[in-house]
């Protein structure tokens, strides 16, 4: 299992719903921990577009390790640079969860590279989003069509641990409780993203636009 993770900072006030998708991915992050599965982020232009937001703590000292972080121009994630550090986990096909921004651009790009290699791919539905709120849904049906599993993070963490009587299964448990009012309201506000708030801003950085 691997989760690929992207989050910039500039975008923050673009991104529909943006806070929302950091809390899920903080989620994410802290049961990756438990369950000793890897991470591999990527910030898109960084000199341009900003760090990965900070509230992940990324290769912070007592943050998320992960096992490569790669700056990149390439809309997909699964470049070279980090494709090898991917592939230095083992060349066997990999359950991997992807989660980050754009959905249809950078999410959709890197999804469809995982599917071509072989992998199982997990879009989480709840940690994913665009400046345009409407792009979503479409991005969704589209990566399902394509044999993504299109899922929510709570039903993927349960999945990853398959039994209760791990013993990893208290802590994401507790993790999954400590969160579950930040889902409820995550998943109300991302499962209608055509219904974006008024205060929503929609507008994307101009070193991002065409």
């Amino acid at each position: 299992m691997a989760t690929p993770t992207r989050r910039l900072e500039k975008f923050r006030s673009a991104i529909h719903e943006f806070p929302r998708v950091v809390s899920t991915t903080q989620k994410l992050l802290r049961a990756a921990q438990l369950l000793d599965i890897p991470v591999f982020a990527t910030t898109q232009l960084r000199d341009k577009l900003g760090e990965t937001c900070p509230e992940l703590g990324l290769d912070a000292p007592d943050g998320i390790q992960t096992k490569a972080h790669v700056d990149k121009s390439a809309f997909s994630m699964f470049v070279p640079e980090l494709k090898k550090a991917f592939y230095e986990l083992g060349e066997e096909k990999r359950e991997v969860v992807v989660v980050g921004i754009e959905s249809h651009i950078c999410v959709t790009q890197t999804t469809l590279d995982l599917l071509r290699e072989g992998h199982k791919v997990y879009v989480i539905a709840d940690a994913v989003s665009s400046c345009n709120a409407q792009e979503v849904p479409v991005a969704l049906a589209r990566l399902r069509a394509e044999g993504a599993v299109v899922t929510t993070s709570e039903s993927f963490l349960y999945e990853c641990m398959g039994d209760a009587g791990i013993k990893e299964f208290k802590g994401v448990a507790g993790i999954v409780k400590e969160f579950n009012k930040a889902t409820r309201e995550n998943l109300e506000a991302l499962s209608r993203p055509g219904q974006p708030k008024e205060n929503d801003q929609n507008v994307v950085p101009s070193e991002y636009a065409a």
